[in-house]
């Protein structure tokens, strides 16, 4: 029998919204996977049928990212939070160049100082984080073990929005908006991203590495902090988090069918856009973060006039089915996050209601 559902907006900045289709899917494979008689969540990482799982969700992740041949795929866990440590523990010979633009990258650079020497090349604490930099006018450490940026900044909304063409290895935290647009891998020497924003739910962190970053890895490293084992070991040398890379794989097929992500980056183009008009609408009523020329797609923060106002405007929202819109509390005020898979009727419901709210209160 079918069940009568309901679905809210939700506004999250992780674990986000998930298209409605890949939930449908999962829900009719939950007790029976390809005619197996397993759930994924019942199945040996070993057999033949989760291995028929992780070939297609590593060939959907190459297909939707156009992730070229000399780079592996690893699906692992503990967050982009545990690749701050991991990635440090690997690489870093030497120096590290890191660039913080907001929290996460801030995070980047604390775990990074603990496995060696890192240059803080930027950081965007005086101006509250609310802008990147162009990384070609900085300077950086002669031969530095590599560069580390976080494209996307999820609590204080600021994105480069671009790709960078750097002669180092750039690293880089793609946690909130990889899949959001068209990217290029080759710029990259890795990405990670957790999956729980745009790929998937929490559990899963996908990691593209490519190749020759092998070579560096130096021996002694524990198994589970040693990229070259993880490699090595097909991302299984321990049991993966599997039912999270089925899910994973769904989305990726999901967003292929869509039309790719140049199709994707239109829909959230689209989308920002509505959110963005508004709070520019409001005669400063609404005040965004971030300076237009680095506004996030997929977090985008504003404050109101007073707490007060932001209580009753986050109370009232709530209200009417549109929740976690409270800001993070470093940035305060409020923060709507849209994800690829939130929908735009959301995003019109959300200005529509900035507006009335105003309206009532400005």
């Amino acid at each position: 029998m079918a069940i009568a559902t309901k679905r809210i907006y939700n506004f999250s900045a992780g674990p986000g919204a998930m298209p409605v289709p890949v939930l449908q899917r999962a829900q009719a494979e939950m007790l029976d996977w390809n005619g197996t008689g397993m759930s994924v969540m019942e199945m040996s990482h070993r057999g033949k049928a989760f291995t028929q799982i992780a070939e297609q969700t590593e060939a959907a992740v190459r297909n939707l990212m156009h992730v070229p041949s000399n780079y592996k795929l690893l699906f692992l866990q503990g967050g982009a939070s545990l690749q701050f440590t991991m990635l440090a523990k690997n690489f870093l010979n030497g120096t590290a160049d890191y660039v913080t633009t907001g929290a996460w990258g801030v995070r980047a650079v604390e775990a990074g100082k603990i496995e060696g020497n890192v240059n803080v090349a930027w950081d965007g604490k005086a101006d509250k984080y609310n802008q990147a930099p162009d990384l070609t006018k900085l300077d950086y450490t002669a031969d530095a073990a590599y560069l580390h940026i976080t494209t996307n900044e999820t609590i204080q909304g600021v994105d480069f929005l671009s790709d960078p063409t750097m002669p180092q290895d750039v690293i880089c935290d793609m946690s909130s908006c990889i899949a959001s647009r068209p990217f290029d891998v080759s710029k990259y020497a890795m990405v990670y991203a957790g999956a729980q924003k745009n790929l998937g739910p929490s559990g899963v962190c996908l990691v593209i590495l490519r190749e020759d970053m092998l070579e560096r890895v130096p021996t002694g490293l524990p198994a589970m902090l040693d990229y070259k084992v993880q490699v090595d070991n097909g991302w299984m040398y321990n049991t993966p988090p599997c039912f999270g890379v089925y899910m994973l794989g769904l989305v990726c097929e999901h967003w292929i069918k869509f039309g790719g992500l140049g199709m994707v980056a239109k829909m959230n183009e689209a989308k920002a856009k509505v959110v963005y008009d508004a709070i520019d609408g409001s005669g400063g009523f609404y005040k965004p973060h971030a300076v237009q020329a680095n506004r996030s797609l997929m977090n985008i923060p504003f404050t109101l006039p007073s707490d007060e106002l932001t209580d009753k405007f986050v109370s009232e929202a709530k209200a009417q089915d549109m929740i976690e819109l409270k800001g993070h509390r470093s940035v305060g005020g409020c923060r709507a996050s849209i994800y690829n898979a939130f929908p735009i009727e959301g995003c019109r419901a959300l200005a529509e209601f900035m507006k009335g709210f105003m309206a009532k209160n400005g």
